[in-house]
């Protein structure tokens, strides 16, 4: 029988609305291939208002992220509009699960790219805007072996929300955005850094990735005036409590949250 997406997908929007973790889904539920985990994503942006969605998050494009995760490809995941904000956002601590805070690049798309194979020539001509962001996630998951790919590919990749800079008036083609240096800092003096060759050798390779990817492909392709982050250049910065943080890329604007 063809995988029916819709199980899986309702019994993650419970969880979600439960609050609490993401535990293997049952036999039979349970996605088994990345074209099955992202049938069951796009299933759940349709449960929850995201589709079409606002765009995309791209994980695991930089190789600490990836031994962090234990993942050697990228793995990406569904945006909502009203989890992306610009410039600066001030957010509840409390209305996340375990967040974290992640250093990265983003795109904002000037013209459609169809699902299927896309060279980083094409990438690059397909971008509008290129900022700097930050991305909360949240550590919904245990154990992610047993959790298995796929069901992590569902359930979005640890996305919960984002902070984009201002990329108008900037003109990044100017800019050697292949070896941009990253840098997240916390009031606490929490900070760690990173550089953009880190992401798949050039952070635009990832939205190429994306065009041609699974998670594109349910989506039925990346639309016009989509926001693409393509990934931390650090590991994620887990927070115990309020925090306020920046994401800087020089020269491009830096962007703030607070979790308060």
């Amino acid at each position: 029988m063809p995988f029916d997406p819709g199980p899986a997908a309702t019994a993650l929007r419970r969880i979600r609305q439960d609050r609490v973790p993401v535990a293997p889904l049952p036999f039979g539920v349970a996605p088994t291939t990345k074209t099955e985990g992202a049938a069951v994503q796009a299933a759940l942006a349709g449960l929850t208002g995201a589709m079409p969605p606002a765009g995309f998050k791209i994980g695991a494009t930089g190789k600490r992220m990836q031994v962090y995760l234990g993942v050697d490809a990228p793995i990406a995941g569904f945006m909502r509009a009203g989890d992306i904000y610009r410039g600066h956002a001030d957010l509840r601590f409390a209305d996340f699960i375990k967040p974290g805070v992640e250093c990265e690049v983003a795109v904002r798309l000037a013209c459609d790219l169809n699902p299927g194979p896309c060279s980083l020539e094409q990438a690059t001509a397909a971008v509008g805007d290129f900022f700097a962001a930050v991305e909360i996630v949240e550590n919904r998951y245990g154990d992610l072996k047993a959790l298995g790919t796929p069901t992590l590919l569902a359930d979005q990749m640890y996305h919960c929300a984002a902070v984009i800079g201002d990329g108008h008036g900037m003109d990044w083609r100017a800019l050697d955005i292949g070896a941009l240096h990253g840098r997240i800092s916390l009031d606490d003096g929490t900070a760690d850094q990173g550089v953009t060759t880190d992401l798949l050798g050039h952070p635009l390779n990832g939205l190429a990735w994306l065009a041609g990817s699974a998670e594109a492909a349910a989506f039925g392709g990346l639309k016009a005036g989509q926001v693409v982050m393509l990934g931390s250049v650090t590991p994620p910065v887990w927070l115990t409590g309020p925090a306020t943080v920046t994401v800087s890329f020089p020269p491009l604007p830096a962007v703030t949250v607070r979790l308060i």
